[in-house]
């Protein structure tokens, strides 16, 4: 892989790195980094600003240009040139002259070996000027048409990736963006917050078994219990529920809320406990105060319904509570116990598009003790 050589005395800018360890902490370098981060084989020039004289820098500007018509120049030297017209376009903010000299240099060159690095310099101007559509083309332009390079111990694909991951929008390309970092930059990023962000990505495509696949993945890892994911502050046990919902047989679900309530209420008539127990969702159900999180831990409860029903006389409203909606519902129960004697218990739609049969049933989730807040 070619080396773009470091020049120490254009490097002292340091506002921008990236952490190989954590994905989620990745800050692209900016274009103005890349041009403090210069490579060449040559001692270090001058960049000429918009603070010099017109006359001074425009003279500059077209000896540079006449040393790369030299058709006998060297590599190191054609990079030196270019990279010097680069930096004095940048260094002054003349920054649609940048793009243009540098897009038409890399289409008059089409073999030169830092034509990736040409295009990510123009990629990182787009950012800065706000054209994330025309960065997204050129960090994917770098990645499917040039082999990779390596800037200060970078790799230019592992930073066009990142830059991709951040701004691009579209599920499928983002899919493909995820599984590059994955495949070849295991070492550099949080593989476990990738696999997580790959499901989702799956899933909002309606890839479901890439999705489940992924999401087994990541539970796979050792930290995905303890991982911190922007964005999904639950994804340990969002995935956690996905993975086993999926893996159920899902035999406790109703086709309507209507069976659902009139199964449950029936078997409380009846003192019924093991239809009580059977109708319970096998897969996270709770059991809690209102005030409680259903994540807490002592909020999964399995308990038989009989260890509450013998002595004690059930009853439950003829409705369904008022505050109930298309996709929950909840039924007023009391006489359970002495201690906390009214239970709601809570029904909800199936939401799992993984599962055309089973997504849009019903199901008894869990009960909330004590009257409602």
């Amino acid at each position: 892989m070619p080396i773009i050589h470091y020049n120490a005395a254009l490097a002292n800018n340091k506002a921008a790195c990236y952490n190989r360890n954590m994905f989620h902490t990745i800050i692209p370098v900016t274009a103005l980094c890349v041009a403090s981060m210069i490579y060449t084989a040559c001692s270090p020039a001058v960049l000429y600003t918009n603070t010099d004289s017109d006359t001074t820098f425009t003279e500059t500007q077209r000896q540079l240009r006449l040393i790369l018509q030299d058709t006998g120049l060297s590599a190191e030297s054609r990079y030196t040139a270019v990279n010097q017209i680069a930096e004095n376009l940048l260094a002054s903010e003349q920054y649609e002259q940048l793009i243009l000299f540098l897009t038409d240099y890399v289409e008059q060159h089409p073999d030169d070996q830092y034509n990736a690095y040409w295009l990510l310099m123009v990629a990182h101007v787009y950012l800065q000027t706000d054209g994330e559509p025309l960065a997204e083309y050129y960090f994917d332009r770098i990645l499917t048409q040039y082999p990779d390079l390596l800037l200060k111990d970078a790799s230019i694909h592992f930073l066009c990736l990142t830059n991709l991951i951040r701004i691009s929008t579209d599920p499928q390309n983002r899919i493909h963006y995820f599984q590059q970092l994955i495949s070849r930059f295991s070492e550099n990023v949080n593989i476990t917050e990738l696999y997580f962000r790959l499901a989702q990505e799956y899933e909002k495509e309606g890839e479901w078994d890439s999705a489940m696949k992924s999401y087994e993945l990541f539970l796979e890892q050792s930290d995905a219990a303890e991982i911190q994911i922007a964005g999904s502050p639950d994804a340990y046990n969002y995935a956690r529920m996905l993975i086993d919902f999926n893996n159920s047989p899902k035999d406790w679900t109703f086709e309507s809320l209507e069976a659902l309530e009139t199964a449950v209420k029936t078997a409380i008539t009846r003192y019924d406990y093991q239809d009580l127990d059977r109708y319970k969702s096998k897969v996270n159900f709770f059991a809690m105060s209102w005030k409680q999180d259903a994540t807490d831990t002592n909020s999964q409860e399995h308990f038989s319904m009989s260890s509450f029903m013998r002595g004690n006389r059930i009853r439950y409203s003829a409705e369904l509570d008022e505050s109930s909606n298309p996709n929950e519902a909840y039924l007023r129960t009391w006489g359970w116990s002495n201690y906390i004697s009214v239970w709601y218990l809570y029904f909800r739609k199936v939401n799992f598009p993984a599962d055309p049969e089973i997504h849009g049933r019903w199901e008894w989730a869990g009960i909330y003790f004590g009257e409602k807040l």
